[in-house]
C-alpha cells in the first residue's frame, strides 16, 4: 500500500505543515501502516490503533521535546514514533539493534521517559512539570494514561499531588466507556466553552475581582465554585478529578482529530492542571482487533488478510500448562484461590476462571494489592496462588516482606515470564525475582519443562508451609528439555562418560544451553558434569557436598549475578572451605538488556552454549 501522506512526515514539524483536511486521511494511512508492519514484526497492536488520532492531535498542538509527552504504558507509542522520524525503522521493531517497542530517551529526544510498567505516567509528569516551574522553563507536560492504569493505586497517589501545576495535562485514553447521547451534546458544548481562552481569562478575572471584596468576596467565590461542582456532578460525574484540583474536560471523541487538535491548542492558555477524558475504541479500524482487543494486545506475526486471532499465550506454553494444571488441582482443593494483576490470559488463569469464577480475582494493575489481598485470604485459611509476571512482581517487594513473610502465611507465588524475555527489552526482563526471593527467604522452584512444572506445582499446593514460589519461562518448553521428564528430585545430575573435575550448575530453561555447552566440551575432550536444579532456594540438601569434589564450578543463570543464586552457592561452598574455583555467569548489575530474541540475548550476555563452553576453556 502507498502511504503518500505518511511518507511526507519525517518530523513533528512536517505534521504541523499539513493542511487540516489531510489529518483524517493521514490517520487512516497510519492505521493501515501499523497493521501491515506489526503483522510482520509482532508487537502491540490494539492499543496503538486506538490512539492514532490522539497522538496526531498532540503533535499537531504541542512541540516536543520542549513539550513533554509521557506514556502510561509505553506500548501505545507507535504513532508517536512514526511522527518523530522513525518510520523507516519499523521493519526492525523490537529486534536486536532495532526500534524499541517502548519509549526510550536513548533512542530519540522526543521520548521523554522510559515507560514499560503501568501507573507511572502521572507521577513522572508531575515531577517534570514541577521541574519546569522551578527552572522557569516554558512548555507543557502531557501524560497519556489508559483507563487500565486507573486500576492501580499509584495513579491516585500522583493525582493527589498535582497542586496548581498549570503546565500539567493528563489525557485519559478511555476505551471502555461510551459517550451518552443525552449527556454528550451538552457536555461537548461545555468542553468547547471551557477550553476557550476567553472563558479562562474571564473565569480568572471574575474570581479575582470577587475575592477582593471585603468579607463577602471569598464566600461568593466558594458559592460560585460549589454551584458549578453540583452542575458537573449531574452532567458527567467528574467531581473526583475536580476535587483533586483538575479542570475536567470531556468526555470527548478520541477519534475526532480536528476537534482534538483544537482542544489541545486551547490548553496553551490553561490556568490549572487539566484532565482530558477521551473516549476511544481499542483496535480501531481493524475489525478482529476491535472484537478481540485483548487477543491483539501483544501479538506475534500474523496474516491480516485472514484475520487470524493470535493467542496471548500460545496453545502450548508454560503459562497455559500452569493454568490448566492449576484448574485440575483446584477441583478437589476448595481453598485454592487464583489472583492476577490484569493478566488473566497472559498468565493462563482463564482456565481457572472458567470453572471457579468465585475463587478467581483479577485486581487490575495493582500488584501491591494483589499480594496483600492474598495475605488476607491466607490469614483466614485460604490458599491463594498469585500469578504475576516476574517484572511486575518487583512492585510488590515490600508487601511480600511485610504482609506475607512476617506472618509466614501460605501464599504461592506463580512467577510467569521468569528469566530472559524476548522483544520487550529492558523494562520486562524477569531477572530479579530469584535474588529478592533469596533475600527474604522464600523457597523457590524453577522447572525446566512442563513435567517438572506440573509436579512441583502440586507439591507446593499440598506440602508447603509459608510463602513459596514457582517460576517459569515465557513461551514453550524446548524439545531437548521435554525429553528430560521429571525425576521428582530437587536436582538432577547429568554425568559425563569420563570422570570430570568440572561441573556446570544451572536451572530453568537455560539448562538447554548448558547441556549443549557440555556436549561441545565433550567433543573437545573435556569432561563436564551438569547439575540441573529445580529447587533453587534454599539450595537442595546434599548439593554442596557433591560439588566440593570438583576443581572448577561454573554457575549459569538468567538472573543478576549480584545477589543471585550463584552467589548463594558461592557462600555455601565457602563454609565448606572448598579450595576450587567458582565462575558466575549471569546478568551484570546495571547492564541494560536490549530488545531481541532469547537466543540473541543469551549470546549478548554470554549465556549461550558457545560462550559457556569458552568460559570453561579459559578457566
Amino acid at each position: 500500500m502507498a502511504y503518500s501522506l505518511l511518507e511526507r512526515i519525517n518530523s513533528p514539524q512536517d505534521l504541523k505543515q499539513l493542511p487540516a483536511g489531510q489529518l483524517a486521511p493521514l490517520c487512516e494511512e497510519i492505521r493501515a501502516f501499523l497493521i501491515e508492519s506489526v503483522s510482520k514484526t509482532g508487537g502491540h497492536l490494539s492499543s496503538n490503533l486506538g490512539t492514532i488520532e490522539l497522538m496526531v492531535a498532540m503533535h499537531r498542538a504541542f512541540t516536543t521535546p520542549s513539550d513533554k509527552i509521557v506514556f502510561d504504558v509505553g506500548h501505545q507509542c507507535y504513532t508517536h514514533k512514526l511522527l518523530t522520524g522513525r518510520r523507516q525503522q519499523f521493519d526492525v521493531l523490537r529486534k536486536l539493534n532495532g526500534l524499541s517497542g517502548f519509549p526510550s530517551p536513548r533512542e530519540s529526544e522526543h521520548d521523554a521517559f522510559i515507560a514499560g510498567h503501568g501507573n507511572t505516567a502521572i507521577s513522572v509528569a508531575i515531577g517534570m512539570a514541577r521541574a519546569k516551574k522551578l527552572k522557569n522553563e516554558p512548555g507543557k507536560v502531557i501524560a497519556l494514561v489508559g483507563d487500565g492504569a486507573f486500576t492501580g493505586g499509584m495513579v491516585y497517589e500522583g493525582m493527589n499531588n498535582i497542586d496548581t501545576l498549570n503546565n500539567l495535562i493528563v489525557v485519559l485514553n478511555d476505551n471502555k466507556m461510551s459517550i451518552s447521547k443525552n449527556v454528550g451534546s451538552l457536555s461537548r458544548y461545555l468542553t468547547v466553552l471551557r477550553t476557550n481562552p476567553e472563558y479562562n481569562r474571564a473565569k480568572a478575572n471574575t474570581e479575582s475581582i470577587l475575592s477582593a471584596i471585603p468579607l463577602v468576596g471569598a464566600p461568593l467565590v466558594r458559592a460560585l465554585q460549589g454551584g458549578k461542582a453540583l452542575l458537573r456532578r449531574g452532567l458527567y460525574h467528574s467531581t473526583m478529578f475536580e476535587e483533586m484540583g483538575f479542570q475536567y474536560l470531556g468526555p470527548v471523541d478520541g477519534h475526532d482529530v480536528i476537534k482534538l487538535t483544537e482542544l489541545f491548542r486551547n490548553l496553551h492558555h490553561q490556568t490549572a492542571p487539566v484532565f482530558v477524558h477521551a473516549v476511544t475504541v481499542k483496535g480501531k479500524g481493524f475489525k478482529p482487533a476491535e472484537e478481540n482487543p485483548g487477543e491483539f494486545h501483544g501479538v506475534s506475526s500474523f496474516d491480516p488478510s485472514h484475520a487470524l486471532d493470535p493467542d496471548v499465550a500460545p496453545a502450548a506454553s508454560f503459562s497455559t500448562c500452569f493454568g490448566q494444571h492449576l484448574e485440575t488441582l483446584s477441583e478437589s482443593r476448595t481453598n485454592v484461590c487464583a489472583i492476577t494483576a490484569a493478566m488473566k490470559y497472559g498468565t493462563g488463569l482463564q482456565y481457572f476462571y472458567r470453572h471457579f469464577p468465585e475463587r478467581f480475582f483479577d485486581v487490575g494493575m495493582a500488584e501491591q494489592h494483589a499480594v496483600t489481598f492474598a495475605a488476607g485470604l491466607a490469614s483466614q485459611g485460604m490458599l491463594p496462588v498469585v500469578a504475576i509476571y516476574s517484572t511486575f512482581l518487583q512492585r510488590a517487594y515490600d508487601q511480600m516482606i511485610h504482609d506475607v513473610c512476617l506472618m509466614d502465611l501460605d501464599v504461592v507465588f506463580a512467577v510467569d515470564r521468569a528469566g530472559l524475555v524476548p522483544g520487550d527489552g529492558e523494562t520486562h526482563q524477569g531477572i530479579y525475582d530469584p535474588a529478592f526471593f533469596r533475600q527474604i527467604g522464600i523457597p523457590v522452584y524453577s522447572p525446566c519443562n512442563y513435567a517438572e512444572l506440573t509436579y512441583w506445582l502440586e507439591q507446593l499446593l499440598d506440602q508447603g508451609h509459608g510463602p513459596r514460589a514457582i517460576r517459569y519461562a515465557r513461551g514453550g518448553e524446548p524439545e531437548s528439555l521435554s525429553a528430560l521428564g521429571c525425576s521428582k528430585q530437587p536436582y538432577d545430575v547429568y554425568a559425563s562418560e569420563s570422570p570430570a573435575k568440572t561441573a556446570i550448575v544451572t536451572y530453568g530453561t537455560l539448562t538447554a544451553e548448558v547441556l549443549k555447552a557440555a556436549e561441545l566440551l565433550r567433543q573437545q575432550g573435556v569432561s563436564v558434569d551438569v547439575y540441573k536444579l529445580v529447587q533453587i532456594n534454599p539450595l537442595p540438601d546434599g548439593l554442596c557436598e557433591e560439588l566440593t569434589r570438583y576443581d572448577h564450578i561454573l554457575f549459569a543463570e538468567e538472573c543478576i549475578e549480584n545477589g543471585g543464586i550463584g552467589g548463594s552457592l558461592g557462600a555455601a561452598l565457602s563454609e565448606y572451605r572448598w579450595p576450587g574455583h567458582l565462575t558466575l555467569r549471569g546478568v551484570r548489575s546495571g547492564r541494560a538488556i536490549p530488545h531481541a530474541s532469547v537466543a540473541e540475548l543469551r549470546e549478548v550476555l554470554g549465556l549461550d552454549a558457545v560462550s559457556l563452553a569458552n568460559a570453561i576453556e579459559r578457566d
